[in-house]
Formats: C-alpha cells, structure tokens, sequence
C-alpha cells in the first residue's frame, strides 16, 4: 500500500482544487469522484488498497471539501476543471469512478476523451431515467418550472438532516449503526462556508442539464462499450434499483454486484468494493496487454 499525499493545484481559472494521490506515476491511473454532499475523504479507506495497482487521484470537487468554488458552478464546469487537473498531472488513460454528483463530471470527461478510458466503476450513478424514484419528484417538478417555490421544494434537503440522510435513509440499522454521525456533521460544517451553499442550488438546476444529456450517454456506451464494473448498495433511497439493469442492458459485458448497503455503500462496504476494484483493473490491464 502507498501513503496518499493531499495536493492542492491552482487551475488555469484561479480556483484552487485539494485532490489525494496514491501510488505509482508509472501505473495505470484511477480518478475516483465523489458525489453529494461528500469529498474525497468517501475514499479514504479504498484509496490505500488501490494504490497497490493503481496510481489514484481522488480530488475534492469545486466547493466541496477542501476545494474552492467555482465562479460559476456547472458540471460541465467541473468536468473541465477535473480534465485540467488531469492534464496538468500528465495523465493519458484513466478509470473512472463515477457516483452521484460525480457521474455527470466523470461522463463529461469520458466523452471528451473516450479513447483514454480503460474503464467505468459506477457506483449509486444515475445515466438513465429509471434511476429516478418518487423521491425526485420536486426535484424534476423544478427543472420543468424553476420558479422560486419548486426551486424551495427541489433544495429542501440542503439541511443538516439532508446530510444524514444521505448516509441513513431506508438503510437496516444494524448498517447504519457503523457510520458515526461525524460524518455527516463534518458535510454540514462544509455546505455552511461562503459559496457552497450558493454551489448545491446551481447544481441541483444544473443535473437537469445531465439528464437531458442522457441520449448522448447512451450513444457514447453503445458506441465504446468501455470495461465496466458495477457496485450498487441496494437500500439506496435515492438512486433507483432498476438503474442497475439499464447500465447492464446499455453494457452487455459490464460485471454487477449489489451490495447489502445504502447510498454512500464506502462508508460500511469499503473492504469488499476495494477488493473488486482492484481485480477489475488488474484483470482489464491483463487483457488489454493480452489484446
């Protein structure tokens, strides 16, 4: 296992991005994105693991974390930032983790640059619309009419309760009972900094930017079929079961485990995720120097 280092990198723009390193240059790279309301901290405990294969970039995405916010906060925006930083760190091909909030940024940078992508870990990510259970409803009521009372109803989980639940909700307690409420404490301490509540309202407009993108998506895996490894913790509240077989059914080869977790399934299934993280990539490599 190889120590992670925390940088930090001013992008052409003058936001300063805080991103985590592990491993070695000379191996095949790992961006791990996190999603809402998180940071790389999610990958703490999956960060040292991959290293012994990989070599993994885990950055704190504009506004959350240790990061600075965007001017203008967009997905679009993040994706052009993560690309920078990934140019800026002389990185060619590259897995991608996509979850939550990341999914969009991480689809943003696979499909400027498909040929680099060795291939896709998703994990509680939404790329189709049966992702999308009763709970998005406001949520979807606001981007057909962004007035002033649904953007009210869309951003009603911005609170400190919204934050555990991202951890808790519909989640069996004796799962639950492992993910200590510092956690969640620590997302809420960071959303109440200058601009990163401004940064969670642009962004819940803005993923309705990312779902009218997702006939492009899907032309992008039918088109590249990219290695594919799925993790989905079943008791999501969230991010709908039946989105595991519409990635399935758009990558035929894509290997799928559900697991016994919520939403954010690193917090209690760190040790079985890393595991199967860490076969993928290395049995990718083998057939890629096989091919």
């Amino acid at each position: 296992m190889r120590p992670a280092t925390r940088q930090r990198l001013r992008l052409s723009g003058g936001t300063e991005l805080s991103f985590v390193t592990a491993g070695e240059v000379s191996k095949p790279a790992v961006l791990l994105l996190h999603g809402f309301p998180n940071s790389s901290r999610m990958f703490r405990d999956v960060v040292p693991i991959l290293s012994q294969a990989a070599y993994v970039i885990a950055p704190d995405l504009p506004g959350f974390g240790e990061s600075d916010v965007l001017p203008k906060p967009s997905f679009s925006a993040f994706g052009q930032a993560m690309s920078e930083l990934l140019d800026r760190l002389g990185i060619g091909p590259r897995y991608i983790y996509l979850h939550d909030f990341g999914a969009p940024v991480g689809l943003h940078i696979a499909m400027q640059a498909p040929e680099q992508v060795q291939g896709l870990i998703v994990q509680n990510a939404n790329a189709h619309r049966t992702g999308f259970g009763p709970e998005w409803a406001a949520t979807k009521a606001f981007w057909a009419d962004p007035s002033p009372e649904n953007e009210a109803a869309a951003t009603s989980h911005l609170t400190l309760e919204g934050m555990r639940d991202q951890y808790i909700a519909k989640v069996p307690p004796d799962i639950t009972s492992r993910i200590p409420a510092r956690y969640w404490e620590e997302d809420w301490r960071v959303m109440c900094l200058p601009g990163r509540m401004e940064t969670q309202r642009a962004l819940v407009a803005d993923y309705g930017n990312h779902v009218a993108r997702f006939d492009a998506i899907a032309e992008y895996l039918a088109s590249w079929q990219p290695p594919a490894l799925l993790l989905w913790g079943r008791h999501d509240a969230f991010f709908a079961l039946p989105e595991v077989l519409s990635w399935m059914q758009a990558l035929p080869r894509m290997e799928a485990h559900i697991l016994d977790a919520g939403h954010l399934l690193l917090e209690t299934h760190a040790a079985p995720a890393a595991s199967l993280m860490l076969d993928f990539i290395r049995k990718t490599q083998e057939d890629g120097q096989g091919g």
